[in-house]
């Protein structure tokens, strides 16, 4: 496949009575895009703030983050399945908003949404400190279940973020990048003194509000299985879970998956970027096995010689990782694996709940559980109500002054398993 990404470069967000992209400024219609949120019967009300770099000003408890973005020519269009008709996306040309995002917050969820600071300590942990936000803050309607408000959101997000992507539809890019992932047999004729590389992506799909959702499927009911990363730069994957803020892949992590940009920076030169793998992490022992079964049976089939490894969450999903990383090994072919760690505040408990000798090339994204207190700011967009209760939080976090001490778990991207973050170590 062939992707064209052209991206206009966005450097404010203002709210007008015309909705346009103007130099440089994204200019946005709030009542028109309240009016598509209201659709969902299970939305009472909607709010629009907008935070930019630099700000005081804190966002929480945020849902997700998702990058406007918009199909130009080719087949499908932006999150296929979820806000378009279900069709084959990844090829073409796509307008990128870049500089702007949407964050959707509102009343809690789950227990593990994040904390976004636009200045300050907290601002160094998070890459939305230097996105220009538009946040959403919604209220359900009451009665509804927590299944049906996250999905109210999920979509109502993914709506306002494909509405502003089509703003770019008919601008001139400042920047164009060309994306080619040749089939299997291209790529080794063209390539056939490099090595074949691979990437193997895990998708949260535990349950329990801990979904993703590819073509608009939730990835729990799909066995492993194989995409073009472009297809992903056009959405066809997004985020649905609350795992820790901290290494939740939001729908702008995969949007801007550093994995894929970078193995298409190698492409051609010191690796042939061969395939690219999906697969599920569950909770049941059986489904584990079965899926790093699948993973290891396509990475010999494909025949590859390397391949990377990207987890997301922690834990229960540790499992889901080394599984993996070892059966892949087992089929003599190598493996680096991206995670993080819970090595605990003094960083002297086991990183990971599982292990092997196997996983012997390791990237860390950083310790979840390092404390970093966060100073009061000015203004806060969401509600402090739930701080103490989020993962990272403890009784006592939320300070008289406004200031907040918290595990960076609490942080949204803080210890990204894309490496879509500051934090690393070797």
């Amino acid at each position: 496949m062939k992707l064209k990404v052209g991206y206009i470069e966005i450097r404010d967000i203002m709210t007008a009575d015309k909705a346009e992209v103007r130099d440089g400024v994204l200019y946005v219609d709030t009542k028109a895009l309240e009016a598509i949120a209201l659709e969902d019967e299970h939305i009472k009300s909607v709010k629009f703030d907008v935070a930019r770099p630099g700000e005081s000003v804190r966002i929480t408890p945020v849902k997700d983050v998702i990058e406007p973005r918009a199909k130009v020519e080719g087949p499908g269009d932006i999150f296929p399945g979820m806000t378009t008709k279900v069709a084959t996306v990844g090829s073409g040309t796509t307008h990128v908003l870049r500089g702007a995002a949407v964050v959707t917050v509102g009343k809690i969820v789950g227990f593990q949404e994040g904390i976004i600071d636009m200045t300050g300590v907290g601002a160094d942990y998070t890459p939305f400190s230097a996105t220009n936000n538009l946040v959403v803050d919604f209220t359900p309607v009451d009665g509804i279940t927590a299944h049906e408000y996250e999905a109210a959101i999920r979509t109502a997000g993914l709506k306002i973020a494909y509405e502003l992507g089509k703003l770019g539809k008919n601008l001139t890019p400042d920047e164009t990048k060309e994306y080619d992932f040749p089939s299997l047999m291209e790529g080794i004729k063209k390539y056939p003194d490099l090595p074949r590389v691979g990437y193997v992506l895990m998708l949260q799909s535990q349950g329990l509000l801990h979904d993703t959702y590819v073509y608009g499927v939730d990835m729990k009911q799909s066995l492993t299985t194989m995409l073009s990363p472009t297809e992903i730069m056009d959405g066809a994957i997004v985020s649905g879970n609350c795992v820790s803020a901290c290494d939740k892949n939001t729908t702008y992590h995969h949007q801007n998956n550093p994995v894929i940009e970078d193995l298409f920076s190698e492409h051609g030169k010191t690796l042939n970027f061969s395939a690219m793998i999906i697969t599920n992490e569950n909770v049941y022992l059986a489904d584990k096995m079965r899926s790093s079964d699948w993973s290891a049976k396509l990475v010999d089939y494909l025949d590859l010689e390397g391949v990377i490894i990207s987890q997301e969450g922690f834990g229960n999903p540790d499992t889901d990782l080394i599984m993996n990383c070892k059966k892949i090994e087992e089929t003599g072919t190598h493996t680096v694996i991206i995670t993080d760690e819970y090595a605990g505040r003094d960083g002297t408990s086991q990183s990971l709940a599982d292990a092997d000798a196997k996983a012997d090339a390791l990237v860390t994204a950083g310790n979840a559980n390092q404390v970093v207190t966060l100073p009061k700011l000015d203004r806060v967009i969401g509600t402090l109500d739930y701080t103490e209760k989020i993962a990272g939080g403890f009784a006592g976090s939320l300070e008289s002054d406004g200031s907040i001490t918290v595990e960076i778990q609490a942080i949204t991207g803080a210890t990204n398993e894309l490496g879509f973050s500051r934090l690393s170590a070797r």
